[in-house]
Formats: C-alpha cells, structure tokens, sequence
C-alpha cells in the first residue's frame, strides 16, 4: 500500500465517525417543544441558536471530506492499471468443455435406451406426457435430424 492511500484511508474513517457523532448529537425538529420547558442548557454553550448552525455546517464539511477522501481513494487504488484488466475474473481460464454423455438431447446423437429392468417402461417417452401411462398408446416422436456435415 502506498502512503498516499493509508492517508486517505485515515482521513475516511475519520470523517465517517464524526459524520455518525455530528448526526447523533444533532436535535430533531420536535427537540424545540423540550426547550421551551426549561431545557435549553445548550444555548449557553454554542448561543441561543447557535447548536443548531454549527452542528449542521461541521456535517456538511465532514460530509465533503468523506466525498472527497473517497474520490482519492478510488484514484490511488486504480492509478497504475491502464489498460489491464484488474476485475475478479482477469485470472480465470477456461478449460475444455466436457463431452455429452450417452443419450443426451444434442443434435446428432443417438437417444439412450430405456434398461429393460424397469417395468412398464415405453422406450423414448416423453417423462409425464399421458403415454408414460401404462396401458397408453405410446405417441409418435419424430426423430432429431443430424447436423449438416462441415466442409
């Protein structure tokens, strides 16, 4: 890691929690009826409307460091990749398709034949078409022609 990212790193996790701090320690918009029954103990510290202007102005610039910490973290992270490929799958290799087995549905290949230990069993039935019922006529499936013959 570079230096430049460690700092932007600190300097995001810093502004994150005071963006959590500044947020949790700001009153909601119903905090007003509390003060006018005599606990308005923060407008001694910050002045009478005071608490309100500087809690919100200190989130905004923390939320503007946080924005642009994380901008340079994104450009510190991918500065030295022109052009490659960096994503999750830039070292996957493909290998070699593995070959269909024996009665499978692709063009070309003979269909498997039905064992003859099952009983009631129609060769080349479609599974839960009403011939695979016992004592069904058994319909006509036209067989899948081949592939044309490459030059």
């Amino acid at each position: 890691m570079s230096w430049m990212f460690t700092v932007l790193l600190v300097v995001q996790i810093l502004s994150s929690l005071s963006i959590i701090s500044l947020v949790l320690l700001q009153q909601g918009k119903g905090a007003d009826m509390g003060s006018a029954f005599g606990s308005g103990s923060a407008g001694s510290l910050f002045g009478a409307t005071g608490a309100a202007n500087f809690l919100s102005r200190a989130t905004k610039w923390a939320a503007v460091v946080f924005f642009i910490s994380t901008i340079g973290l994104a450009y510190v992270s991918n500065r030295g990749t022109k052009g490659q490929d960096t994503g999750i799958m830039s070292n996957f290799t493909q290998s070699a398709p593995a070959p269909a087995p024996a009665g499978s549905a692709v063009p070309g290949l003979a269909p498997a034949a039905v064992p003859a230990a099952v009983p009631g069993a129609v060769p080349n039935a479609v599974p839960g078409a009403a011939s695979a019922v016992p004592g069904a006529a058994a319909p006509v499936v036209p067989a899948v022609p081949a592939a044309p013959a490459t030059k």
